[in-house]
């Protein structure tokens, strides 16, 4: 998968760190990805460039928020999917500062045998898709 990460800057760089690393456990342990398939972006941000509900749903966001914008390739299930949710917004919120939340997650799925090029300008067919 390729993960982008919006936050704001002045979050501490451990923080950032951390919420990188419980985004791949969760995917390693949750859609039985491979340790190395790991592409990670962490955008900081200025406070004034996050644009974003006080409430949503009845869910409370604070100045803390985070975005998590997965893109995977299709075929896990809805159980999977509600797993990873759960394990990245716990995972998160036990080890950092951040509320649960404040955790969002969009997920976008994909074709993985035609929609990725890992290099040298081919589509590569990845053996755990």
């Amino acid at each position: 998968p390729f993960v982008r990460i919006s936050l704001r800057k002045d979050l501490a760089d451990s923080t950032k760190e951390k919420i990188s690393d419980v985004v791949h456990d969760a995917l390693v342990q949750e859609f039985r990805i491979p340790q190395n398939d790991y592409f990670h972006i962490i955008e900081e941000l200025d406070a004034h460039q996050i644009k974003y509900p006080k409430e949503y749903l009845s869910i409370s966001h604070s100045d803390n928020i985070v975005f998590i914008k997965i893109v995977a390739a299709t075929g896990r299930s809805v159980e999977q999917k509600r797993k990873l949710y759960s394990e990245i917004g716990h995972g998160i919120s036990k080890n950092t500062n951040i509320r649960i939340e404040d955790i969002i997650i969009i997920l976008i799925e994909n074709d993985g045998y035609n929609n990725w090029s890992f290099g040298n300008g081919e589509m590569q067919k990845p053996k755990h898709i």
